[in-house]
């Protein structure tokens, strides 16, 4: 398992790199929507639909996609879309935690695929423009997310349990623990911290979402931090839910050793469209 892993993480890698660095944007957004198209038929198949529905509604998730590069939404898109996203991931988001599994299966298949597919698109939108905006303001984002999992992750295993009296969603991710979401939201701070350190420190002239953030002031910058870490979280329990719904382990096989695409990018899906509703509110105009 251990060398399925990593194998598959140098693959990727190998790939992702490139494009991420490569001095055009085009590149990396054509692979983020090959993952995406992917991760719309792990949707399709985790909410019950055969292999030809699974697939129709990948090439609809590219379609939309498409169109989206085709209209210029990469390079400029509606600030108020991101605010639009931004409160529909918070509250539906606590509304379906709030259901719990047991709730999912209950609403509509359509209205259920229709909403992945949409979260899906917002979330390739939003990673294509943060390209555009530039490759540091990308990779704050990213590291964001990577951060508040590896530190959740250790928190949990350290702490779990000893200053908290229940689990964090006992019903939908047994293993998850209110400390390792303390720790998490920790681990986003001291990021943050180091970064803006760095720019200080080797004179970085190229903004992160740090820098953005910063500009508003140390208070605002903490409580926006501590919001995306918590969204990140929300990502994360929304898939296990919707697994767990479909009596899954892993969205798909696609990715060996790593489970499949959303297994990768559920944390992302709603820190994303945040990130970008937090750019618009207090970059320059």
């Amino acid at each position: 398992m251990l060398k399925q892993r990593v194998i598959t993480a140098l693959v990727l890698i190998a790939i992702l790199l490139p494009a991420l660095f490569y001095r055009s944007p085009v590149p990396f957004c054509a692979v983020a929507l090959l993952l995406i198209a992917a991760g719309a038929w792990e949707w399709g198949r985790l909410n019950g639909c055969a292999q030809g529905t699974a697939l129709l509604l990948a090439s609809v998730c590219v379609l939309a996609c498409g169109v989206s590069w085709w209209l210029g939404l990469l390079a400029q898109s509606p600030p108020w879309l991101w605010s639009l996203a931004g409160a529909a991931w918070v509250l539906v988001g606590a509304w379906l935690l709030r259901g719990g599994v047991s709730a999912w299966a209950a609403y509509p298949r359509g209205l259920r695929l229709i909403a992945g597919l949409f979260a899906l698109w917002l979330a390739w939108l939003a990673a294509a423009q943060a390209r555009f905006i530039g490759i540091n303001f990308l990779l704050s984002i990213l590291a964001l997310v990577w951060a508040a999992d590896i530190f959740a992750y250790f928190a949990g295993r350290t702490f779990g349990g000893r200053f908290s009296r229940g689990k964090l969603a006992p019903s939908i991710s047994p293993g998850k623990s209110w400390e390792g979401v303390w720790g998490g939201m920790i681990g986003v701070l001291v990021l943050a911290l180091a970064w803006r350190w760095a720019d200080v420190m080797w004179a970085i002239d190229v903004p992160s979402l740090y820098t953005y953030l910063g500009r508003a002031g140390w208070p605002l910058l903490v409580i926006a931090l501590v919001f995306m870490a918590a969204m990140s979280v929300v990502g994360d329990l929304l898939e296990s839910l919707v697994k767990r719904s479909a009596g899954v382990k892993d969205s798909s096989a696609l990715l060996p050793g790593h489970g499949g695409v959303l297994d990768r990018v559920d944390a992302l899906l709603p820190t994303l469209p945040v990130a970008m509703m937090l750019y618009f509110a207090l970059a320059p105009k």
